[in-house]
C-alpha cells in the first residue's frame, strides 16, 4: 500500500461529482437514449431487455434475435448468448431464450459503462452453474439474521396488496449480473411461510421477479406437517407427512408453476430433521425430492450440520453426509459452507467438495458480513471466494478445484449451483456500506463465471459504481485498496489460521477469553484457539484430531507437516509452538504480532487513500464510507490490543518495539461488553 502514496500528487484536483445515495447499485447508466432495437419475437423478459437498451445503450443499431438452432448453443445452456458485430452498423445478441438475451443485453451496457465497445464484438457466454442463487436469512417480522443493511426488503405484513418497487429494482440487479434465483427466506425457517395466507404473498414477489429470469424458492422447516399440518409426527417415511408434502408441493406449484424447491436446513443447531425419528439426511432429502420431482423442482440439502461432543467441529459435516454419498435422487445438491467451520475470515476449503462424487455438491458463500466486521468493514470477499473456487482437491487428479468439482466439468452433475447468503436491506443503499455492494456484484460474476479474477470484478464494479474509468489512477487506487481489504480483516482479526475468537452472540470484536459457564464448548474461542504456555492452534494432524486425513492424500501430507504446511493455515492445522521458526525468520509470536500490526497499518492506508479520492467521489457516497474507514480502524486496534495482550500471557515474550504500542489495558477489554445497538459510541 505505501507505494500508492506517490501516485497522490496527482490527484489533488476539483472535478465534478453528482450527489448520490447508493440506492442506484452499479445500474448507474443514464436513461434517456433513444437508441434503435429490434428484436424477432415478443415476450416480457425480452421488453425488458428491449427496454434497458433503448434508454441506455449509446452505440449503433442493436438486434436481439431468439435462436434455438444456433451451433454455438448446442448441448450448453439455454441460458447462454452471444454478441456479434455485424458490419459497420448493427449489433447482433442471440441466445436460445429470451432470459439469454436479457443477460446479453446487460453484458453489451456493461461494457459500455466499463472498457467500452470500439472493438468488434465477437462474445459467447455460457453461465458455469446452471443454479445462481441468493440465499436470504430473512424472517417474517422483517428482521434479518445476520443482516446488516436495516429490515428485510420483503414487506411480509403489506404483501400481496402492495407491491414495494424495490422489488423491482432487486430484480433488475440480480439479472443484470446473472442471478437466477432467490431463497426468500431464513433457513431457520418458520413452519408459517408454507400456509397458503403466505404462499399468496411469495406468489406476489415470485410475479415481480419472473420477467427478470428469477425463480423463487424456500427455506422450509421440517417439522411443519407437524407444527403446521397438525399430524402427530413428520417422520419422512411415513405416509401421511409423505402426503401432506405431497399436497403442499401441489398447492405451490399450483399458485407458481416455476417455483424453483426447497432450501433445508435439518438436525442442525437444534433445528429438527429426519435425525429426529431415526432417519437420515437421505430419507429426508429424498422425501422431499420426490413431491417436487414431478414439478421440476429441487432440494438443496444444507451440510452445515454439527453435534455437541469430543469430536473436531470441523470434521463433522464430512462425517455426516460421506457415508450418504451416491443415496440421494437426482435433483437433490447438497449445499456446503467454503470452509469445515463457519464462514470465518479464513479457512481450508471444505473437504466434502470432490470427495462426494456420486452426489451434486454445491457452495454456500457467505455475502453478508457476519464474521468480518458486519457493515462497518470495509472487506470486497472477491479474493476469498476465489481462495475456495480455485483450490485443488486433487480428487481426479492435479487441476481438481472446487470449482470444476462443482460446475459439471469433472463429476457429470445433472445440478449444478452455487448460492451467496444476501447482504442486502432496506437501508438506501442496500448493503449497509456502500463498498459491500461490491460484494453482492461479485457474487453474481463468479456465480456465472468463476474464471472472472477478483481483479477484474471490481474494477467494473468500481467504474460503474463510482463513474471511475478502468484505465485512470482514480480506478486503480479504489480497486487496489478493495482488493487488499480481506487480507487487512484477516491480519488485524485471526491470522496464520486463528479462527471463532469472536465475542459471544453478535460474532461482532474479540473476545478470545470468552468463557459461558454452561455452553457448549464448540461455541467457545479457547477450543480453536487452544493458547497455553507451549503454544497456540489446534492440532488438526496425524497427532491431532487427524481432519487432515479427510483431505486427498496429496494434502494429508502438506498439511499434515508443520514445516509443509501453509503459513496462512498453520495455526488451523497445528498447535505451535511459540518459538517456533517461521519463513520470515521470525518466531511464531513475532510473527503473529507482526500479522496484526500490519492489519492495523494497512487500515490506516485504506482511510489516506480514500482521502485522497475525494473530489472524484460525490459527497454524500464519500462521508459516509471515510465514517466507516474510521469504525474499522478503532476495531482493528481493538483486535490487535485484545489478541496480543490475551495471547501474551501464555506466551510470556515481549511484544516487538517494531509494533504499536497497545492503548487499553487488558483488563479493560476483558470487562467490556458491546452495545451492538449503539457500537458507534462504543469504544469512544
Amino acid at each position: 500500500m505505501k507505494q500508492l502514496i506517490t501516485t497522490f500528487v496527482f490527484l489533488f484536483f476539483s472535478i465534478s461529482v453528482i450527489a448520490e445515495d447508493g440506492s442506484k447499485l452499479w445500474l448507474r447508466a443514464a436513461h434517456n437514449n433513444n437508441a434503435i432495437i429490434s428484436v424477432n419475437q415478443k415476450g416480457p423478459t425480452l421488453s425488458i431487455a428491449q427496454d434497458e437498451l433503448s434508454t441506455q445503450w449509446k452505440g449503433m443499431p442493436v438486434q436481439l434475435h431468439i435462436n434455438k438452432k444456433k451451433k454455438e448453443f448446442q448441448g450448453r445452456s439455454p441460458e447462454s448468448y452471444t454478441i456479434k458485430t455485424q458490419g459497420k452498423n448493427k449489433i447482433l445478441i442471440e441466445s436460445p431464450t429470451q432470459q439469454g438475451l436479457l443477460y446479453g443485453a446487460y453484458h453489451l451496457l456493461r461494457l459500455q459503462e466499463t472498457i467500452g465497445t470500439k472493438d468488434e464484438l465477437d462474445i459467447l457466454e455460457t453461465p458455469r452453474y446452471n443454479y445462481r442463487l441468493l440465499n436470504h436469512w430473512d424472517n417474517l417480522d422483517r428482521t434479518v439474521e445476520r443482516g446488516y443493511a436495516g429490515k428485510s426488503i420483503w414487506n411480509w405484513d403489506e404483501l400481496p396488496g402492495t407491491i414495494s418497487p424495490r422489488y423491482k429494482e432487486y430484480a433488475r440487479a440480480n439479472a443484470s449480473i446473472g442471478i437466477n434465483g432467490t431463497v426468500l427466506n431464513n433457513v431457520n425457517a418458520s413452519p408459517q411461510i408454507l400456509s397458503n395466507e403466505y404462499l399468496q404473498k411469495v406468489n406476489a414477489i415470485a410475479g415481480i421477479l419472473r420477467p427478470y429470469g428469477i425463480k423463487v424458492y424456500l427455506s422450509i422447516n421440517f417439522s411443519s406437517p407437524a407444527e403446521l399440518g397438525g399430524l402427530p409426527t413428520s417422520d419422512p417415511l411415513n405416509k401421511e407427512v409423505q402426503q401432506w408434502w405431497k399436497n403442499k408441493a401441489d398447492e405451490i406449484y399450483k399458485l407458481i408453476p416455476d417455483f424453483g424447491g426447497f432450501l433445508v436446513k435439518a438436525n442442525s443447531e437444534g433445528l429438527p430433521g429426519p435425525q429426529d425419528f431415526g432417519r437420515t439426511h437421505a430419507d429426508g432429502a429424498n422425501m422431499l425430492a420426490d413431491v417436487l420431482k414431478p414439478h421440476k423442482g429441487i432440494v438443496m440439502w444444507r451440510a452445515f450440520v454439527y453435534n455437541p461432543g469430543d469430536e473436531d467441529r470441523a470434521k463433522q459435516a464430512y462425517q455426516e453426509f460421506m457415508p450418504f454419498d451416491g443415496q440421494f435422487r437426482d435433483n437433490v445438491i447438497i449445499q456446503v459452507k467454503n470452509g469445515p467451520v463457519d464462514f470465518q475470515p479464513r479457512e481450508p476449503f471444505s473437504p466434502l467438495f470432490g470427495a462426494m462424487q456420486q452426489t451434486p455438491v454445491m457452495a454456500e458463500l457467505q455475502i453478508t458480513q457476519e464474521y468480518l466486521g458486519f457493515s462497518n468493514h470495509m472487506a470486497y470477499l472477491a479474493p476469498m471466494w476465489k481462495e475456495c473456487l480455485d483450490s485443488d482437491t486433487y480428487q481426479q487428479g492435479e487441476g481438481s478445484t472446487v470449482a470444476k468439482v462443482t460446475d459439471g466439468s469433472i463429476y457429470p452433475q445433472k445440478i449444478t449451483a452455487i448460492a451467496g447468503v444476501a447482504n442486502i436491506g432496506n437501508d438506501v443503499n442496500w448493503c449497509g456500506h456502500h463498498l459491500a455492494q461490491a460484494n453482492w456484484y461479485a457474487f453474481g460474476r463468479l456465480a456465472w463465471n468463476h474464471e472472472l479474477t477478483s481483479e477484474e470484478i471490481v474494477q467494473e464494479w468500481v467504474a460503474q459504481t463510482f463513474s471511475l474509468p478502468i484505465n485512470d489512477e482514480p480506478n486503480y487506487l479504489l480497486s487496489k485498496t478493495m482488493l487488499e481489504s480481506r487480507e487487512a480483516v484477516v491480519n488485524y482479526m485471526m491470522p496464520l489460521g486463528l479462527h471463532h475468537l469472536f465475542a459471544w452472540g453478535h460474532h461482532y470484536g474479540p473476545e478470545p477469553w470468552c468463557n459461558i459457564p454452561g455452553a457448549r464448548p464448540d461455541w467457545m474461542p479457547s477450543y480453536y484457539h487452544k493458547a497455553d504456555s507451549e503454544g497456540i492452534g489446534f492440532n488438526r494432524s496425524s497427532t491431532g484430531s487427524n481432519a487432515v486425513a479427510q483431505y486427498h492424500p496429496s494434502l494429508q501430507e502438506i498439511y499434515d507437516d508443520i514445516n509443509t504446511c501453509p503459513e496462512a493455515l498453520i495455526l488451523w492445522f497445528h498447535h505451535v509452538p511459540w518459538d517456533f521458526k517461521m519463513k520470515t525468520g521470525s518466531i511464531l509470536w513475532e510473527e503473529l504480532c507482526y500479522k496484526y500490526e500490519s492489519g492495523v497499518q494497512d487500515t490506516r492506508y485504506f482511510q489516506l487513500i480514500w482521502d485522497v479520492l475525494e473530489h472524484h467521489i460525490d459527497e454524500e457516497r464519500f462521508k459516509a464510507v471515510q465514517s466507516k474507514l474510521k469504525i474499522q480502524t478503532r476495531d482493528a486496534v481493538w483486535w490487535m490490543n485484545a489478541c496480543l495482550l490475551y495471547f501474551q500471557q501464555f506466551s510470556q515474550m515481549a511484544i516487538p518495539f517494531e509494533v504499536e504500542r497497545p492503548i487499553y489495558e487488558l483488563d479493560r477489554l476483558m470487562e467490556f461488553r458491546l452495545d451492538i445497538t449503539n457500537y458507534e459510541n462504543a469504544m469512544r
